[in-house]
Parts: structure tokens; sequence; C-alpha cells
């Protein structure tokens, strides 16, 4: 029995952690994968559709169990407010600091008030090998018969080998799981071992923060972990028969006994966001087809006899056995042309709180969503410690509570859902009203980095990007430069030390193209202004139309000696030399043979109608933008 155990440590049955996978103390082997969640609100009802039919084929390709959980733990927003400060107090700028002070005072009260959960999504794989014990093995069951050193070690090699035949099993089943993800459209990966101690750790340990940072002894990767039970497991469990305590947090387990005649497209999924501490674990073992197909004809044999003998009572039809039968008869089409397959699922909640009476009320909340949508639940009584244990990471069932279903409704249970947009890095972009959580990320890590805002008139476009842009010089962003047609942004550069440039024929500011470019910490000057060059010259090909390819080698040549006449070359110390002003690269053009013409066509950005906007020396301070 479970509940058979003298400390909190007898209930991490973990033997050892090693090559990415948990043996546990009954020989079983387990390796976890970390899948991602897909934001399915933001999918169309056929994009719905398409994801829940690929995961369904995916279900079909299985011959093995696995184990589902989904894993709701509060965010660490602790190590995000860190930085904050860290970013406040290295600006110089009063204002940055005081609106710094702002941010994180709101970041902190929010929180507060409404607890950030981060869903993690895990398939379980396990595998349960049958190894037949050697004759020697044998003998080691007999307590008056000792091996001699020869032996054990004879033995060790023999576990070393079976470990290395059960891994490659394991790792095969493992690759199918993550194929089958991946062209359901799902990222996941394998976790390694300080990624399960870490898992693990969370799981036994309720009450702390999602991604707790566990101190493992400097030597315990050399013993493959195996002394890991006293690392991961709680302070202390207190079982009764309505609930268990877990440390300092009480806990509640429930199966789920009774569904709908049809399930619904993401029914799960409200479940899946409420924002409060919670495990799920859904338990899908695949029957064989050929077994199910058999007692299926045995029970559409007995629907059609009740049937037959109402029909000779003469007594009226029964629409409930018509349906049974139908839905018998059309499970049995669909599993013989291998359209869909059979399995017994079981599905159990273990819910967290700090007290008896926030767990009651989380209770009623989820017995009546449940309820709902025609799904009832209940809870373990008298068998928490085996609904807690249940859910942990292990594939093992210790409830048992066991319904047939097919695999196109098991696919609606789709359990890879997230509406979180909380992460440790970026700003503060508003609120999640689907979950009242933080929208929390920094676009500039994606691949692709471009923002569009739309709003109707009047409806806040400009305001939210004047608070993007100070936010994000909180997080020290260097740049940030503004095409303002409406000088909308002028007193916000004005108030945060920024410059102004204004774009036009008859305007006092003026850039050099041809300044000195900024030499960043480790860069070669030479390589530096080399690639200055290069920009250059397609700043001038943009100025000068179309340009042919000996026009561009021209150009790249009159560039280069333009620089070279204020003694600004590579190999040598410029950071001190006075740049050179479009007219001088005219100058250099018309004294080269084939250059006279692109000199002409320069004569309007120097002495025409544009010659006060581009050649004259720089007037304004571009480092502050």
């Amino acid at each position: 029995m479970a509940s058979d155990f003298a400390s909190s440590s007898d209930l991490v049955k973990i033997e050892a952690i090693r090559n990415n996978t948990i043996l546990l103390s009954s020989g079983g082997l387990r390796q976890v994968i970390m899948a991602g969640g897909v934001n399915f609100s933001l999918k169309s009802e056929e994009g719905q559709n398409i994801i829940v039919q690929t995961y369904q084929n995916f279900l079909n390709g299985l011959d093995f169990p696995i184990q589902t959980i989904i894993h709701s733990r509060k965010v660490n927003i602790d190590r995000y407010v860190e930085g904050l400060s860290r970013h406040g107090h290295e600006n110089a700028s009063p204002i940055l600091k005081n609106q710094s002070e702002e941010y994180r005072e709101f970041i902190r009260s929010f929180v507060s008030r409404n607890p950030i959960m981060e869903k993690t999504f895990l398939m379980v794989v396990p595998l349960s090998p049958i190894n037949i014990p050697s004759a020697a093995g044998i003998g080691n069951l007999i307590p008056f018969f000792k091996r001699d050193k020869a032996g054990q070690t004879k033995d060790a090699e023999e576990k070393e080998q079976n470990f290395r035949r059960n891994l490659e099993q394991i790792n095969q089943r493992t690759g199918q799981v993550i194929s089958g993800l991946i062209t359901a459209g799902i990222e996941s990966v394998v976790l390694n071992d300080e990624q399960l101690i870490e898992l693990l750790y969370n799981f036994y340990n309720p009450e702390t923060i999602e991604r707790e940072s566990v101190t493992v002894p400097p030597d315990a990767a050399k013993e493959n972990f195996k002394d890991i039970a006293k690392i991961i497991a709680p302070a202390g469990i207190q079982v009764s028969s309505n609930n268990i305590k877990v440390g300092g947090k009480f806990a509640k387990s429930f199966f789920f006994f009774s569904y709908p005649r049809y399930l619904a497209t993401g029914w799960l999924e409200p479940l899946i966001n409420m924002p409060c501490l919670m495990d799920v674990a859904i338990f899908s073992d695949p029957v064989d087809t050929g077994t199910a197909l058999k007692n299926l004809r045995k029970k559409a044999a007995q629907i059609e006899s009740q049937i037959t003998d109402q029909q000779e009572k003469g007594l009226v039809r029964d629409p409930l056995l018509e349906t049974a039968l139908r839905d018998v008869e059309s499970l049995r089409d669909t599993l013989q042309q291998a359209e869909e397959k059979l399995f017994d699922v079981g599905v159990y909640l273990t819910i967290y709180a700090d007290s008896e009476e926030e767990l009651s009320r989380l209770e009623s909340q989820i017995i009546s969503l449940m309820e709902a949508k025609l799904v009832y639940v209940k809870p373990a009584l008298f068998e928490q410690l085996e609904g807690f244990l249940s859910v942990l990471p292990f594939g093992e069932d210790l409830l048992s509570v066991r319904l047939p279903m097919n695999s196109g409704p098991l696919s609606s249970f789709f359990p890879f859902v997230s509406e979180d947009l909380t992460s440790n890095q970026g700003i503060l972009y508003g609120i999640n009203r689907h979950n009242n959580a933080l929208v929390i990320f920094d676009r500039f890590s994606l691949e692709n980095a471009n923002q569009v805002v739309f709003a109707k008139s009047g409806g806040g476009k400009s305001y939210a990007t004047k608070l993007e842009i100070i936010r994000s010089l909180m997080m020290d962003i260097e740049n940030v430069i503004v095409i303002d047609p409406e000088n909308e942004y002028k007193k916000l550069a004005e108030t945060f030390g920024g410059s102004l440039f204004n774009i036009s024929l008859s305007s006092q500011e003026h850039i050099n193209p041809f300044d000195i470019p900024i030499i960043p910490e480790g860069e070669n000057p030479s390589d530096v202004l080399r690639s200055h060059i290069v920009n250059l010259a397609g700043l001038l090909k943009l100025m000068l139309g179309k340009v042919t390819p000996e026009e561009d080698a021209l150009l790249d040549r009159a560039i280069t000696e333009t620089y070279a006449s204020r003694e600004i070359v590579p190999g040598e110390d410029f950071s001190k030399a006075q740049p050179p002003l479009l007219e001088d690269l005219e100058t250099v053009l018309r004294n080269l043979e084939g250059g006279r013409a692109i000199a002409e066509r320069l004569y309007k950005f120097t002495k025409g109608s544009f010659a006060g906007f581009v050649n004259q020396p720089t007037n304004i301070d571009i480092t502050h933008r």
C-alpha cells in the first residue's frame, strides 16, 4: 500500500537518475518529455480541428501507454523584478529612475493580487522491462549463498547490459512520441538529469515557486543521483481521508468518472487555465484492437438480443438501446478500418491550497465548471495519497479508475493549451484578458521582431508606443529611433535626453553621412571603417538612382580616396581625424576618370536644393537616441 511508509523520503520510489532517465525502485524506466503549449483561443475553428485531428493520428500510432501531465505552478516573478532594479540603478536619468520604480511597484502589487501561473506540459514515457535473472542472479536470492568479488562484478556487468538494452528501447519510444508531437505542431524536448531533479522537487514540494533552484551535492552526479530521494522529498506528509498535507500545502485529489456522449474540442481548456496550483494527469493505455473487436461483438449481440426480446413482448422501442447499438457498430467499423484506436483512459486531478477552506472553494469551482460540461468528478476519499502519487511523473496509476475511450473523443482532451504570455525577459505590454495575467515578453528575442499597432482613431496607438519606448529604455535599450512626421514624440525625446533632428530642406540640424563611425568595444577599427564605406556606398546609390556596375566600383574607390584625403585609412588611428563632407566626394569624383557624370548627379546634394541637408558638419549629438 502507498500508505506504508516511515518517512516522506520513502514515497520517492527512485533508485537513480541517469542518461535522462528515471530508474524506479520497481525496475521500471521513465523518460519525461516537456512539450510546448498552443494558444487555442487564437486559432480558427478549422485550425483547431486540424490540430486535434493530427493529435488523434498520433494517438492511433501508439502501442504503449503514456501519461500526460499538466503541471501548474506560480511563476517566479522575483528575478524579473530584480532585473528591473538593476537596470534602474544603472540609468543616470532621474526621471527614468522614477519611472522604473513606479513600474516595479506596479508589477509587485499586481502579482500580489493576481498570482501568475505557468503551465508545464509533460509526457511520461514508461518502460517496464521483464529481466530474466541468470543462474547467478537466482543464487543471490538464497540468503546463505554469498557471491565472491568476481561474481559481484559479473552481476554488475549483467545489470549494466540490461540497462543499456532497456535504455535503447525507451529511447525509441520517446523518439516516436516527439515525432508525433512535432507533426501536430508542438515543440518538445527530453528533460536531462538536472531538469528531472528540478521537476520532481517542484512536484514533491508544491509550496515552492515554479523553477525553484535545487541545491544538488557536487558528487551526486557521480553516483547517478542515487540519494536523490533525500533532496526532493517533502518536509513531511500528513494523510487524512479527505486530503493530505504536503509540506505547507493542503492537497486534494479527484478522479473523472463520467463524460457526455459528445466532447467538444478544447473542453479541458477552462480547467487547464484556472489560476491555481494543480496537477492533471491523463493515463492513456492502448487496448489491443483484436481483443476490443471481440468484446464489442459480444456487446452488440447482447444489445440486439435485448432489442429482439422487447419486440417479441410487444414493448415500445427503447431509444437508448438503439443508440447504444449504433454506437457499438460505428466503433467496430472504425476500429476494423484502423481509423481509430481504443484506450483505457484515467484522468486525475490534484489541487493545492494554503488552507482547507481555500481547498473547498477551489473544489466547488472545479466541480461547477466540469458539471456545466456534463463531466463529473469525485474526490478520491480514503485514497488521497494514492491520488497524489498518481499525478507524479512516474506513469503509475494507483487509483485505477479507467474508462474505455476511442482516440476520437480522447483527442478532444488535447492538453497542450496555454494562454500564458509571461516570461522573465522583456517589458510589460498589458494584461491577458483570458486569464488576468501579465503579458511580458521580449519581441526582439523572436525570429521576426517587427510589430504593427492597429486601433481606431483615439484608441491609444501613440500612447502604447510611447509606453513601450519608456519601458524599453528602462531595460537599457541603447537605440530608439522614431520617424515622427507630426512631432508627437518631441516632448518625450526632450524629457529623456534624446536628440531631435528636423528633416527638411531648411533644417538647422545637420547629419554628415561621412562622420567617422563609432568603434564598438572589441571590434577592429579597420573592419568597422570598411563596413561603414559599404553602407555609405549603399546610401549614395539610393541618392543617385540607377548605378551601373562600373559606376558602383568607381563610387567605392572615390569614397575610399575621400577618406584618405583626411588621413582616414585602415590600419591608422583615425579616431580624432576631421571627417570629410559630401562636396569632398564630388571633388574627388571630378578628378577621377569617368567620375564627372556621377559628380554632376551629386550636384543637387552638394550645392543644389538638398545642400543644407547632407552637406554640412553634424551639429547634433547622435549618441542620444
